[in-house]
């Protein structure tokens, strides 16, 4: 599903464009908003386990800090472009503010393929990434997280670099960290349950019993991972899941009619979220192609793997049933499929609300950092809860009330509320 020409950031600001018209936005401040702060390119090197040494490329966007400091998460990925950085910190931007928590959008990433690279090799482009970056992050002006491919012991040795070279202790630094050195509890479940927090609203709202709803999943990384965990929790029953196959390289979807759960999948998928084949077909799965997963015969679709995949090549294998999409991945939608989407009347929980569990409970993470005091995972996952909640019904009620499409709904709350603070500080 792949698509060279695809541009992430492109698509970004044409959503900002499109919004920034309806909410009559000045030109200034459109001009401002529509591209990042600033932006670092760098370069990682690195000895490599052989002897010899290997360049690689890093990034770090600040999309806006006008609310907060700038806060988003590091990806690892072989297919990395500085342009996807830029469109994932611009959505950090708008996805901070439509759950309204005091901070802006960063991304970062570097170029490479962690399953090419021993834990040693990885350890050394974290610290890299950190050496080249240490002057303009921190806890007060941008706080980095994992993201693809990353996890929380990537993060423990950045933090441990960046107090290294700060000579004091910052754990709010990073977030996204393990537990026992300043890592929240219900930070691993916080994106995947968030989005499935703001299904079960959806639910309500459209008076659709979610015990009797079925659902289909697009990846089984954290995200997708959790988000199972939860509809199922919920009553849901979950019938179709798909990921990439790294050996293959290629996607397949895993089918099991009778329903899937977590605890299930869980023991036959590596740490990359990818399914044993087959381990699958031994416990009943049905394997099919990458892309059934979007055709299945369900109530909702959880696309949460990568950007760019309901196209308006894919839009159209979308089930006549499904009533509800909810976005767990940043930018799985075009444009030209929000149309088809918006045209069938089927409900759109867009990415930067549905997927803004992980970066709340970042912030939890570092409001409980800064004041040395823990709270418990039930504290945190009810915390979350009432937040994801009244995100979902600011932006519903203003799409009823404007007539407007969920991801245009959503957009004017985050963009109104960036660009008041703009002018509040006498930048535009």
């Amino acid at each position: 599903m792949a698509d060279s020409s695809f541009n992430p950031f492109n698509m970004a600001q044409q959503q900002f464009d499109a919004v920034a018209e309806k909410l009559n936005l000045d030109q200034a401040t459109r001009d401002f908003l529509r591209n990042p702060d600033r932006e670092f390119h760098f370069n990682i090197p690195i000895r490599m386990d052989d002897g010899s040494y290997k360049v690689f490329k890093g990034f770090r966007v600040q999309h806006s800090d006008a609310r907060g400091p700038a806060k988003g998460g590091i990806r690892f990925h072989p297919q990395e472009t500085v342009d996807t950085v830029r469109a994932l910190a611009m959505w950090m931007t708008w996805k901070t503010a439509v759950v309204d928590i005091p901070l802006g959008g960063g991304k970062g990433g570097v170029i490479c393929d962690p399953h090419n690279l021993s834990m040693r090799e990885q350890e050394a482009i974290a610290r890299g990434w950190v050496r080249q970056i240490a002057r303009n992050v921190g806890p007060n002006q941008d706080v980095p997280a994992p993201d693809v491919m990353t996890t929380g012991q990537h993060m423990i040795w950045m933090l441990d670099e960046y107090e290294k070279m700060t000579g004091a202790k910052a754990p709010g630094f990073i977030t996204g960290k393990p537990l026992g050195v300043g890592g929240s509890l219900g930070r691993t479940e916080a994106t995947g349950y968030g989005v499935m927090y703001t299904v079960r609203e959806a639910c309500k709202v459209m008076g659709i019993d979610i015990t009797k709803t079925t659902a289909s999943f697009q990846g089984f990384g954290n995200v997708s991972q959790y988000a199972v965990d939860q509809y199922t929790k919920l009553g849901g029953k979950a019938i179709a899941v798909s990921c990439w196959d790294h050996e293959d390289k290629k996607s397949y979807t895993y089918r099991k009619l009778s329903g899937i759960t977590f605890e299930e999948l869980i023991t036959i998928t590596n740490k990359f979220g990818e399914i044993d084949k087959v381990k699958a077909t031994e416990i009943g799965f049905e394997i099919l192609d990458g892309n059934a997963w979007i055709e299945q015969d369900v109530d909702i679709l959880v696309p949460a793997a990568i950007e760019n995949q309901i196209t308006k090549d894919t839009v159209n294998m979308i089930h006549p049933n499904v009533k509800i999409i909810a976005e767990g991945a940043n930018g799985p939608t075009t444009p030209e499929a929000d149309e088809v989407i918006k045209a069938r009347g089927i409900l759109n929980i867009p990415d930067f609300l549905a997927n803004a569990g992980g970066v709340t409970t970042s912030y939890f993470e570092q409001v409980q950092c800064n004041m040395n005091y823990f709270w418990t995972k039930e504290e945190t996952l009810e915390k979350l809860d009432s937040k994801m909640t009244a995100a979902f019904h600011a932006v519903y009620n203003l799409s009823k009330e404007r007539n407007v499409y969920m991801r245009d709904a959503a957009y004017m709350i985050s963009i109104s509320r960036v660009a008041e603070a703009v002018k509040m500080r006498g930048w535009v």
